[in-house]
């Protein structure tokens, strides 16, 4: 027999009180600034926090309010920080995409964010303002699950450790987008280092010029993780890279995948990770090896080919007899062969929701997206497309613009939601590959399921096809299934995963390959949804979807000031 309605309420509004009654304000202050940096041993100006980079680890509990007071000491530069996969209900202005939900932060000024944790999970914060993500303005956020809440770990662990991905580059941010905007273009090629918790070593270091590189500063050396032998330990692991796809691993040790952008999984083992950028995963590993020699943490790029040398961290055991700074006595792994698509592919589908953790998907979508991947030229560009339209960020942000009835601040025409599908391609060079630009948007009914079909296919390039994590603000979404080759909407949703899938908020669409996805619009905004290549979004590949505005509270003051909001600072 159940509980009567009226005890349910109060039992409902009694969990809702004490979990008020828990919840914490956590404070930060930030400033943004240039300092000389030597990430990979090499001395380069990398935009840090408080001096640092990869900057603090915030850290809150399921619930709490996290208040960031922000400075920008770039002198010339504007910033604006998103906090990857917070979904920012009830605050969109707070999400942090320049263009989207504000105006950035100008030089000298100081914004304030903040924003309540709903969900425990590892998550990540970084720069949204032009490619400021790859100059090192990066990292970490956990939230732990609320006591005695409905989302506690189905897993256990004796302690824990935080693993921040990047990839790492020389030239500055300024030079590798001039050069993505030039005509025919400079591509901004490999990384030169690969970082793990913004440590590495650039492989060519004894080649350069005598002080640019110095292999003994302690900013670049390895980061040791130290375990009790017979313990386990949760990894938290998170890729910001700009461009890479990698593959990480820990030598000698399996993984237990139990937690993927803050949503339990169904465990598996792997012996090492595909990770791809905007990603965040949790994996358990047992300290059961020889705890007298020293063990590679290795990150490798997959998915293209690679020029850039293993990222490599330090595995030590507490009580053994090597020093926790000597290097293993192995080479570093080297990891699966870079262009095995499909062994990525398996990884993905076997990524599943965690059975007692499970939340059902709708059965069926009132509006469905298909999307095309193209790389285009505009005038003589290379630029990224979708459905034949390369996104452009407008002046004026989007939120703003809605809100203060500001519809000449972007193109209100929106952009196409499907394309010919019946007759395209994939495998092929595309007979035209000119396509046009705009800043409109898809407007959403409120409360609807929308399913979107992320399409990948051929580039400019013959036998080409890379691959695109895709990244939703504002939303987590259901992954109902993957492909290779073209999707069918008259073939391919019958064989959707409505059973168990996971949820996360940035998913992989694989070479030549086809991602399905569903989510609710039930989070008043204007999010935007794009490629997580730093590269490939500045060139186009990305869409905004509107829902709810007019649910929206009245927006800061502090937001405003740019385009034709100019003087409304």
């Amino acid at each position: 027999m159940g509980r009567p309605p009226r005890l349910l309420c109060c039992l409902f509004l009694a969990l809702s009180l004490a979990a008020a009654a828990r919840a914490a304000t956590r404070h930060h202050e930030w400033e943004i600034s240039y300092q000389f940096k030597h990430s990979d041993c090499v001395r380069k100006l990398a935009v840090t926090i408080n001096g640092q980079t990869p900057g603090p680890t915030i850290r809150a509990v399921q619930g709490d309010t996290v208040v960031v007071r922000v400075k920008n000491s770039l002198l010339t530069e504007n910033v604006a920080i998103h906090w990857h996969g917070i979904r920012q209900i009830g605050t969109p202005w707070a999400d942090g995409t320049e263009g989207v939900t504000q105006c950035p932060v100008l030089p000298g000024d100081v914004f304030t964010y903040a924003f309540v944790v709903d969900r425990p999970g590892t998550y990540m914060y970084h720069a949204h303002y032009g490619m400021q993500r790859s100059a090192g303005l990066n990292g970490l956020i956990v939230v732990a699950a609320a006591p005695g809440g409905p989302d506690a770990e189905p897993f256990a662990y004796d302690g824990e450790h935080e693993v921040l991905l990047n990839d790492w580059w020389h030239k500055s941010t300024y030079e590798q987008a001039a050069g993505l905007a030039s005509a025919p273009i400079v591509w901004v090629g490999e990384p030169q280092s690969l970082l793990i918790n913004g440590r590495g070593r650039f492989a060519n270091c004894s080649a350069m010029a005598a002080g640019a590189c110095n292999a003994a500063h302690p900013e670049c050396a390895p980061q040791v993780f130290a375990v009790v032998p017979g313990k386990t330990y949760r990894f938290r692991i998170a890729s910001v890279t700009s461009l890479s796809a990698l593959n990480f691993e820990i030598e000698g040790h399996q993984m237990t995948v139990v937690e993927a952008d803050g949503h339990y999984v169904k465990p598996f083992v792997v012996k090492n990770l595909n990770i791809y950028s905007g990603e965040t995963y949790s994996v358990l590993i047992k300290a059961d090896q020889d705890p007298n020699r020293n063990y590679w943490l290795a990150s490798n790029v997959v998915s293209r080919k690679p020029g850039t040398a293993t990222g490599t961290a330090v595995l030590s055991y507490y009580g053994g007899r090597s020093s926790p700074r000597r290097p293993p006595p192995t080479a570093p792994p080297t990891g699966p062969a870079w262009n095995d698509t499909m062994y990525r592919f398996r990884q993905s589908v076997a990524t599943v929701a965690h059975p007692a953790h499970v939340e059902p998907p709708p059965p069926r979508a009132d509006r469905t997206i298909l999307l095309l991947n193209t790389q285009n030229r505009i005038d003589g560009r290379t630029k990224w497309a979708i459905n034949n339209v390369s996104f452009t960020l407008p002046h004026t942000p989007y939120l703003v613009a809605m809100k203060s009835g500001l519809l000449g601040a972007f193109d209100q025409r929106p952009p196409p939601e499907t394309y010919e599908h019946r007759g395209y391609d994939v495998y092929a060079v595309q007979e035209n590959p000119n396509a046009t630009t705009s800043d409109g948007l898809y407007r959403l009914r409120f409360g609807s399921v929308v399913d979107v079909v992320l399409q990948n296919a051929n580039m400019l390039a013959a036998n080409n096809s890379e691959t695109h994590p895709w990244h939703l603000h504002g939303h987590d979404f259901w992954v109902l299934g993957y492909g290779i080759g073209r999707f069918d909407p008259a073939v391919h949703p019958s064989t959707y995963n409505l059973r168990d899938p996971i949820l996360k908020n940035t998913v992989a669409v694989h070479p030549y390959g086809w991602t399905a996805l569903r989510f609710k619009s039930d989070n008043p905004g204007v999010w935007a949804f794009h490629c997580h290549i730093e590269a490939h979004f500045f060139m186009g590949m990305g869409i905004v979807f509107e829902k709810g505005v007019e649910r929206v509270a009245e927006l800061p003051r502090d937001i405003m000031g740019c385009g034709k909001t100019k003087g409304g600072h």
